[in-house]
């Protein structure tokens, strides 16, 4: 829904609390040191944290993963990304664990 964080795993609906200041430290610093290697090595991937990750065709499951490496640039939408990122790393925390776990599935074939 807009203006709400949210993810939808299996067609549910699973609200987002807002992140603390350090996992967005820890996001910074994973992001900072992989957009330092993608440049320095001149590979051609889009690093974004978060970003609207479509995991499926019957739009049941669209996901933020932290950190998402996107290669292909065909997988890049106006919605996000449709299909799986090439890499993720989602910063857990002991209370986001459930929606850690879902998220896991979720991306999980």
């Amino acid at each position: 829904p807009d203006g709400q964080r949210s993810e939808l795993i299996d067609g549910q609906f699973h609200n987002m609390a807002p992140p603390s200041r350090i996992h967005q430290e820890i996001s910074y610093q994973i992001s900072r040191l992989l957009g330092n290697y993608i440049e320095s090595n001149g590979e051609n991937a889009g690093l974004s944290a978060p970003f609207a990750v479509n995991l499926d065709a019957d739009d049941k499951d669209w996901v933020e993963p932290d950190i998402s490496l996107i290669c292909d640039p065909n997988k890049l939408t106006d919605r996000g990304c449709s299909g799986a990122p090439d890499l993720i790393f989602e910063i857990v925390s002991p209370s986001s664990r459930r929606m850690d776990y879902l998220i896991k599935n979720a991306l999980t074939p």
